[in-house]
């Protein structure tokens, strides 16, 4: 069975640091394409990262680069979001995905994990 699953949310202050966790199942993590979302209620979906399968490269959305950094441990199968210096508008459901294709601003989402929840107030 193919699965993601997000861990590490929880409540942490203003200025704060937070790592996320998306650990696969059922496939090797480092040969798809995946992408890190998150939601705030009301909110539109936000797209933050993007990491090709093979070239590993990452793509970072221009509002949190600098702030956010994406680690893996493929011993692990897990890829990670670091996010640094949080903000109260961080807030949001963090989803990691595995994209239909590599990334471009036409990829698409074929796998969703169940999200975890960040929490940024004092």
């Amino acid at each position: 069975q193919v699965q993601l699953v997000e861990s590490g949310g929880g409540l942490v202050q203003p200025g704060g640091s937070l790592r996320l966790s998306c650990t696969a199942s059922g496939f090797t993590l480092d040969l798809y394409t995946i992408g890190w979302f998150r939601q705030a209620p009301g909110k539109e979906r936000e797209g933050l990262a993007c990491i090709n399968a093979s070239e590993s490269r990452t793509y970072l959305t221009d509002f949190v680069k600098g702030r956010f950094i994406i680690p893996r441990d493929n011993a692990k199968n897990t890829i990670y979001l670091q996010m640094n210096s949080l903000r109260p508008e961080d807030t949001a459901l963090y989803y990691c995905t595995v994209m239909q294709r590599l990334c471009s601003s036409v990829a698409k989402v074929a796998a969703w994990g169940q999200g975890t929840q960040v929490t940024v107030s004092s």
